[in-house]
Parts: C-alpha cells; sequence; structure tokens
C-alpha cells in the first residue's frame, strides 16, 4: 500500500526558500516522504535515469529552461512518471497549458497548505497507476506478453525524440519466425502460438528490460535495443543464433525455431522515419529469409 512505504518525490526547484517551505509543508503530514531536490531540468531528469520516484514537483521556470518547454522537455524524458506543475501567481495560464500538455495537476507557490500538497501527490500518484494500467493493455500483446505494435510505435517514437536531442543512436532489430505456417499447418495452431511465446521469451533474455521489445505482425518480431558497447550488430546476430541452437537442443518442442534476422542502426545526425528504419531492417531480414531458402535448395 502507499501508506506502508515512502513516498520518493523529486522537487525541480531552484529557489532555496521555495524549497525550504515545501519541506516544511510535507513534514506537518503524518505519512513519511524522501524528498530530493535538483536545483536545474537537466540535473533532473539525469537524477530520473538514475533513480525511481513517484512523483516530481516541477517548478517550470529555472535557470536552464522557462515555461511550457520545461514540462515538455521532463515529460519527454521520463513519460511514466507523474508530474504536478509548481506555478507563481503570475503563471497560472502556463501550468494550465502544461495540464493540457499531461502534467496531472499544477499548485500555486504561497497558497499550498499541508492538506492541498499531500491529496495533489496522493491523487497524482493514483491517477498515473491507473493511466498506466490501462496503456498497457492497449499497447500488450495479449499471447506473448511483450508490447504489440502499438506498444512498440508508442514508445519507440518517444525514444527517436530523446536519441534526437542527446545525439545518441539505437538499434533496431527486425525479426521473421521460419516457416510458421509450416508449424501451424503441421503440428497446429496451438504449437505455433507455443512458439511465438517461446521467440518472445528468447528475446526478453538476450536484451535487457529497458529495451523495446514488441510482436509487431503475426510471426514478426522488432527490438529497440539502446546502443551499449557490447551491442554491435554481429554480436546481437551471433547471440540470437546461439539462444536458438540451444533452444532447439533442449527438445521441448515438436518443431525446431529458425529467425530470419535484420539490424539497422538509428543515427540521430541524420534522422530519418521509424518507417524507413523498420523498411531497411525489413529488407534485411527477407535477405536472410531468401539467402535460407536458396541453401535449402542447394
Amino acid at each position: 500500500m502507499m501508506d506502508a512505504l515512502p513516498i520518493s518525490i523529486l522537487l525541480v526547484e531552484d529557489n532555496p526558500g521555495d524549497v525550504r517551505l515545501l519541506r516544511e509543508t510535507l513534514l506537518l503530514d503524518g505519512a513519511k516522504y524522501n524528498l530530493a531536490n535538483k536545483p536545474r531540468l537537466d540535473e533532473a531528469i539525469a537524477a530520473l535515469h538514475a533513480c525511481t520516484y513517484d512523483v516530481v514537483l516541477l517548478d517550470i521556470s529555472l535557470p536552464d529552461s522557462h515555461g511550457i518547454d520545461t514540462f515538455n522537455r521532463l515529460n519527454e524524458a521520463c513519460p511514466d512518471i507523474p508530474i504536478i506543475v509548481l506555478t507563481g501567481n503570475n503563471d497560472e495560464e502556463m501550468a494550465l497549458m502544461s495540464v493540457q500538455a499531461g502534467a496531472q495537476d499544477y499548485l500555486v507557490k504561497g497558497q499550498v497548505d499541508t492538506p492541498l500538497l499531500v491529496r495533489a501527490i496522493r491523487y497524482a500518484i493514483e491517477r498515473n497507476r491507473l493511466r498506466m494500467a490501462v496503456r498497457a493493455l492497449s499497447l500488450t500483446d495479449e499471447l506473448t506478453g511483450i508490447y504489440n505494435r502499438r506498444g512498440f510505435v508508442t514508445f519507440t517514437e518517444q525514444h527517436r525524440k530523446v536519441a534526437n536531442r542527446s545525439a545518441r543512436g539505437f538499434l533496431l532489430i527486425f525479426a521473421d519466425l521460419d516457416d510458421m505456417k509450416v508449424i501451424n499447418d503441421t503440428y497446429g495452431h496451438p504449437q505455433g502460438d507455443l512458439a511465438l511465446k517461446s521467440v518472445a521469451k528468447l528475446f526478453r533474455s538476450a536484451f535487457r528490460e529497458a529495451d523495446i521489445i514488441a510482436r509487431i505482425g503475426g510471426d514478426e518480431f522488432a527490438v529497440i535495443a539502446f546502443e551499449k558497447d557490447d551491442f554491435e550488430d554481429e554480436i546481437i546476430r551471433k547471440r540470437l543464433v546461439d539462444m536458438v541452437t540451444t533452444l532447439n537442443s533442449e527438445g521441448i518442442h515438436q518443431f525446431s525455431i529458425s529467425l530470419s534476422v535484420g539490424i539497422t542502426r538509428y543515427d540521430p545526425l541524420h534522422p530519418c522515419s521509424l518507417d524507413s528504419l523498420l523498411a531497411s531492417a525489413d529488407r534485411q531480414m527477407y535477405d536472410e529469409k531468401r539467402h535460407k531458402k536458396l541453401s535449402r535448395v542447394e
């Protein structure tokens, strides 16, 4: 339950007096709170990537950002965390714009007492939990439990914006389960479903929890892998081949799993659409599939 654990709050505020006032306001409540403060937007974004917070209290006028852009940049970097906007008496119109853009609520400095602040924090967290639960239902593939095409597009477009801003690329891995029709026709559709579940499980093991893993078509899978030193194209291909080989050697299926894979890189210095990126990886994947068929004929 929420009351059992301290609520972790990130306060993005550069005025020491306002920071002190908000700390004192929370102390008057009987619940426990862990309040961290960052005076700049860039520091706040770094903190949200490094630690887990339940809610953000955001002053939209900061030394390195001002106005609606402050909210948009923070929300773009960390879209799953509820944000309550803090504003001065003369900035209520800007605060309303933030709510229209996705902020959970806004509070006017100098008008905040303990019940109002606590209620706003708790409501923001609960509304966000409901929002995330509803979104998860619409963005998740029912059979495999990974993202569906809508979820893949939604989260990839969010990350593409972050990649453009940070000038840090990512890899798109596009994979097709070979001979899906043969599996269905020979062993039945329940076994075909099992094959799809097995591939989803394999991808979960092959990639990080933070990567975007999705089933985007009947037998098509896609992964957005955030760039690391050990995530070069050939390393990924070898890892997938080794994992498929191990899975098939275990003999737990009536059939063998085979994947055709295409990999392409998103370069933020030369941005392109997600459709273009998918088309490039798709061409590579079909080239590999054709080579496999030619090898069988020979």
